[in-house]
């Protein structure tokens, strides 16, 4: 990396100072960060960033999940300037719309399973699951069914940290703040073969973690469950990805019983598998698909909830006034950066190209690094993948957590010019869907210099 200059150590001085004493961080031990200072990121093209200090990193987390397009997109930047300047803000309330939501709105319905044609504009993936829960109950209580109100959701899910996304998510880290989850909403088991299916084979296990919807459903009474909602991967609980027998089962219980299915795609979503949506790489036909992040590529905030015909239906037809929304739905601003980040991604066809190429590709690539002494599994799909940290690559025998091997191991990435994230000790990436070859093996490079590194870390211990 090259040496900073003087001037660019003290702008970093001069922005840490403020930082601490100013920005509280999302997510964030806030004592702990003013300690070591902050990274302050400052520019970034296609899929790299440089920080203040002139540093150039490759981020394999395309921003958190989001920047499906890249960085440095001027169609996106004229795009929001020309909305800016004919119409930088106006609401939906009142019976009142705007060009940019309605395309949006029939854009994504065109893209959208068959069978989902409406979509209800949020800011955020937070805002979009407290929308989810808002709807699934007031269809219910249209339907004659009141009663039906409890949401079941899965231990270490991620969708969101507003009070219901945190309640309806199943991390209890977050739980323990804020005296979470909320009534109404339960949780079941994880599909997580790697850390919990020890003496069962993957299929077996898949089976397993499936029906316990099953058990949940019968144990509440169906008269009494509202909906499912499940990631089609867990994103922030680790790139959890359900073994094969998982989904199908999932599909049968949701056959069976009178109940709502929300599919949570505000990582999935717009190409992150090789399809425009996961719902179609799985095979599911959710009620609800919840969508944000690769909407915009993170340009503008700007989240959604698009609706299945079932749902809209009840909602338009039926419900009067539903009584719920943002200021922000739909803003025109964010709806014309949508609008061209799916221009970009249709006419780059950047799905068709995570299937086909990319995907294979990185996925092969980073089997390289499953070989690796410290590596317990590599496991992805799409351009989304996992690399697990184990003391014992036999028995998947966990460090002691107190060592922060991933913490170690994230921080080895920024020095050898990586973004990638850790959840305990797993490793995730999830890039830009523009990445190509290259940049894939440049960065295989530099994971297998971060892991080097943290294997020495964990042998000096």
């Amino acid at each position: 990396m090259p040496t900073p200059s003087l001037k660019q150590q003290q702008k970093l001085a001069d922005l840490q100072t403020a930082d601490k004493h100013h920005f509280i961080h999302p997510f964030t031990d806030s004592k702990g960060l003013a300690e070591k200072g902050t990274r302050v990121i400052e520019r970034a093209e296609g899929v790299y960033l440089w920080d203040v200090m002139g540093h150039k990193l490759l981020d394999a987390m395309a921003g958190l999940w989001c920047v499906n397009v890249g960085y440095g997109r001027q169609s996106i930047v004229d795009a929001v300037a020309k909305q800016m300047q004919q119409l930088p803000f106006y609401n939906s309330f009142f019976q009142c719309s705007h060009p940019p939501a309605i395309e949006l709105a029939q854009k994504i319905a065109s893209l959208a399973p068959p069978h989902m044609n409406n979509v209800f504009f949020t800011g955020s993936g937070s805002e979009s699951n407290d929308t989810n829960l808002r709807m699934v109950r007031r269809y219910w209580d249209l339907k004659g069914k009141p009663n039906k109100k409890t949401i079941i959701s899965r231990i270490n899910a991620y969708h969101g940290s507003t009070v219901a996304g945190a309640s309806l998510g199943g991390m209890s880290g977050m739980h323990e703040q804020g005296d979470l989850p909320i009534p109404g909403v339960v949780h079941i088991a994880q599909p997580y073969w790697y850390a919990e299916g020890k003496g069962l084979s993957p299929e077996d296990f898949g089976l397993q973690a499936a029906q316990a919807l099953e058990t949940k459903i019968v144990e509440l009474g169906e008269d009494n469950v509202a909906a499912f909602i499940a990631e089609p991967f867990q994103g922030a609980g680790g790139v959890i990805i359900p073994p094969s027998t998982y989904w199908p089962e999932i599909k049968r219980i949701l056959a069976k019983y009178d109940i709502l299915f929300i599919l949570d795609e505000v990582i999935s979503g717009f190409g992150r598998t090789g399809k425009w949506f996961a719902a179609d790489y799985f095979d599911l036909q959710p009620d609800l698909i919840s969508i944000a992040k690769g909407m915009t590529s993170g340009y503008v905030p700007m989240g959604g909830v698009i609706v299945s015909d079932r749902v809209a239906d009840v909602i338009k037809q039926d419900c009067g006034e539903f009584t719920h929304g943002f200021t922000y739905s739909g803003h025109p601003v964010a709806a014309a950066a949508a609008l061209e980040n799916i221009r970009i991604i249709e006419q780059e066809k950047l799905v068709e190209r995570v299937a086909k190429d990319t995907s294979p590709y990185l996925q092969s690539a980073l089997q390289q690094l499953a070989e690796h002494p410290l590596v317990g599994e590599v496991r992805g799909i799409g351009l989304v993948a996992a690399i697990e940290l184990v003391k014992d690559k036999a028995t998947h025998q966990r460090f002691d957590s107190n060592l922060g091997v991933g913490t170690f191991c994230r921080d080895a990435c920024i020095k050898h010019g990586l973004v990638m994230r850790s959840v305990g000790d797993t490793m995730i990436i999830s890039p830009p869907l523009t990445i190509n070859y290259a940049e894939i093996d440049a960065l295989v490079a530099m994971a297998t210099q971060a892991l080097n590194d943290t294997y020495q870390y964990v042998q000096d211990k």
